[in-house]
């Protein structure tokens, strides 16, 4: 018999916001492991299913307890809230996949923050845009830093993940003052804290204020391009189209 498992994106973490596919492929299973915060997202609607999980830094174990499972002739699914393949876990899955061969991995995607957010907040990424992490917990702040300037200077549109932590309050202040550097203080910015779950709440700031905003790591933040402005309370980066009368 095939042995299989699903990394499934999840989406922002409503069930109505999830692919059908991802939806009928978590029925389908009957072991669902992730991340705490994104299982107990899931226990409600799929009530009868054995539920693992690991704390936040144990990705790696994470990953080894689903193809355990699976071996043992259970079909699994690893969740990722957003899209699996962005800062998800899809990749270190088919990493820790080789070591057992007679598993198949498959790769459901969902919708991912800079999305699902950026359609609280209107439409801020219709033109070419980048999205940063600024958590330096894999990758270098001097990384980061030099990917928050090329993208300013660039002129994309520029989606932030992973703004703060109880470890890391000030990073997105750190991050508005590089930008400031390229980018002038009224530049049009937003952001949307828990994207699509109880408690979702969205704000536009100038570049200038948004360094002081309080955030999480629920929220997700975007910063405009030149030709990003407000309309009716939206946050819009025009995509260049000719507009008739």
């Amino acid at each position: 018999m095939e042995k299989k498992l699903y990394v499934i994106g999840i989406g922002p973490g409503a069930p109505d916001q999830m692919s059908v596919r991802a939806a009928q492929t978590l029925e389908a299973c009957d072991t669902i492991i992730g991340y705490t915060v994104y299982v107990n997202l899931l226990k409600e609607k799929y009530p009868d299913k054995t539920f693992l999980t690991t704390p936040m830094t144990q990705e790696a174990k994470r990953c080894e307890m689903a193809f355990e499972e699976a071996q043992k002739g259970h079909k699994v699914a690893m969740v990722c809230s957003g899209d699996a393949g962005v800062y998800g876990m899809s990749g270190l899955m088919l990493e820790i996949g080789t070591r057992y061969p007679g598993i198949e991995v498959e790769v459901l995607p969902g919708v991912t923050a800079a999305l699902s957010g950026g359609a609280v907040l209107g439409a801020p990424l219709t033109h070419d845009f980048a999205v940063i992490s600024l958590s330096d917990r894999l990758t270098s702040w001097e990384t980061i830093e030099r990917r928050l300037r090329l993208a300013a200077e660039a002129d994309f549109s520029i989606c932030l993940y992973n703004p703060a932590s109880k470890g890391r309050p000030d990073y997105l202040k750190r991050a508005c003052e590089i930008l400031l550097q390229v980018l002038p203080e009224d530049r049009l910015c937003g952001t949307v804290e828990n994207i699509g779950r109880e408690g979702e709440q969205a704000n536009l700031y100038p570049l200038g204020a948004l360094k002081d905003a309080q955030v999480n790591m629920f929220t997700t933040v975007f910063i405009g391009n030149s030709m990003t402005r407000e309309i009716g309370g939206r946050m819009v980066t025009p995509r260049g189209y000719r507009i008739e009368g």
